[in-house]
């Protein structure tokens, strides 16, 4: 179980002695895969009865390696160093730079003089810790570059091909060329006996692709479908200008604004009260006029008989006799009254014009009731003439 350099410095120890330690280190190389803390404890056990010996101190550093504590195991691996001068241990040594953080000083470890004299083995395990410290540096392709010669050599497939291959392709996958990272895990996959996960990584590898492929295909098979609810609200605000364009404004408004509509009630309402003004200032003017007048002579009460039912101006053309001093004077022609105004129809509700009226008693004529003079406006044509010999007949 112990190599033959390790067996040789034990013969100059005691029997019993270099038994225990034996013991020790021998369930330390058992454990340290497994177990590494309990490998850790008897390398421990092993450099507390023999502090002084390279194997024993390297026993110590290489489990405390295994165990995650880096600064123990960099501090027993220099010690075994400087005991032996040995430089095998260049790999470990700058791993556990790495692993506390200091990959920059893992770099340096390329540029050791003890790498020299490394085996093929060494070399290899070197080569994929400086390239791993240049990924924790963000240099991808770096790290690629560093691993490229070595993979690429043509030599038949060595033990530490399999994990020389894998970090080539990690650097690979950093680098993002996904294609060429898949094709190298594949390979080492196939060289590979569980030295590393090489299988589990093109499954993981394969499966990304398969799944981007199908994003792909459903973001192009979803762009005419429906994009939820922001293309529902776009949808509705479509359908409502299409619905203002066609109806135009609604009934009510001009411009967007809103417009009072005529009320009915007030329109008729309007009506009917100047209609019953109306017929009260001609009651009240015929009855001044029959104060002032007296009893009208015999022409006057035929001509008021003519026009008592209308109450109003005589027909336009209708020649008016005035008498003046007893004789006759020329007929004066009445000129035609003015075109009444388009009075406004109301718009029917449940009561007529009729019986809102109805409340004024419309004058009766009779044979008592004195005529109702004619009226001439100054204005009209003539006007001034026939107003002043209208007088002039009263007189």
């Amino acid at each position: 179980m112990l190599d033959r350099d390790i067996r040789r410095d034990l013969r100059s120890v005691p029997a019993p002695l270099a038994e225990t330690i034996a013991r020790h280190l021998v369930a330390t190389a058992l454990l340290v895969d497994t177990d590494p803390v309990q490998a850790l404890a008897h390398a421990r056990a092993a450099a507390a009865r023999l502090p002084r010996m390279a194997a024993v101190r390297e026993a110590v550093g290489v489990a405390a390696y295994h165990a995650g504590e880096f600064a123990s195991a960099l501090l027993e691996l220099r010690a075994a160093r400087r005991i032996d001068g040995s430089s095998h241990n260049l790999p470990l040594m700058a791993d556990a730079e790495r692993g506390l953080g200091r990959p920059e000083r893992a770099i340096d470890y390329l540029s050791d003089p003890g790498v020299a004299a490394l085996d093929a083995a060494g070399r290899a395990e070197l080569l994929i810790v400086v390239s791993g410290a240049r990924r924790d540096m963000g240099q991808p392709e770096a790290a690629a570059v560093l691993l490229r010669d070595e993979v690429t050599a043509r030599t038949e497939p060595k033990p530490w091909t399999p994990r020389l291959w894998y970090a080539y392709a990690e650097a690979l996958l950093a680098a993002g060329r996904t294609m060429e990272a898949l094709r190298w895990f594949t390979a080492t996959a196939g060289i590979d006996e569980d030295t590393t996960d090489a299988a589990e990584r093109v499954y993981e590898l394969t499966i990304d692709d398969e799944t981007d492929d199908e994003t792909e295909i459903d973001n192009e098979d979803g762009g005419a479908e429906d994009d939820g609810p922001e293309s529902d609200r776009l949808e509705d605000e479509l359908l409502g200008d299409e619905r203002l364009e066609d109806d135009g404004p609604a009934a009510g408004t001009h411009d967007g604004a809103a417009v009072d509509e005529p009320d009915p009630d007030g329109l008729i309402a309007s009506g009917t009260g100047a209609a019953v003004d109306a017929v009260a200032d001609d009651a009240a003017l015929a009855d001044a006029d029959a104060d002032a007048d007296g009893a009208g002579d015999a022409d006057a009460e035929a001509e008021a008989a003519d026009h008592g039912d209308t109450g109003g101006a005589s027909d336009a053309g209708a020649a008016v006799d005035v008498t003046v001093d007893g004789e006759p004077a020329a007929p004066v022609e009445q000129p035609a009254p003015a075109e009444p105004a388009a009075a406004v129809e109301p718009i029917e509700v449940g009561f007529s014009a009729a019986e809102d009226t109805s409340a004024v008693p419309a004058a009766e004529v009779t044979a008592d009731t004195p005529p109702i003079p004619e009226i001439i406006f100054s204005d009209a044509p003539g006007g001034a003439d026939q107003a002043g010999a209208h007088r002039t007949s009263e007189d």
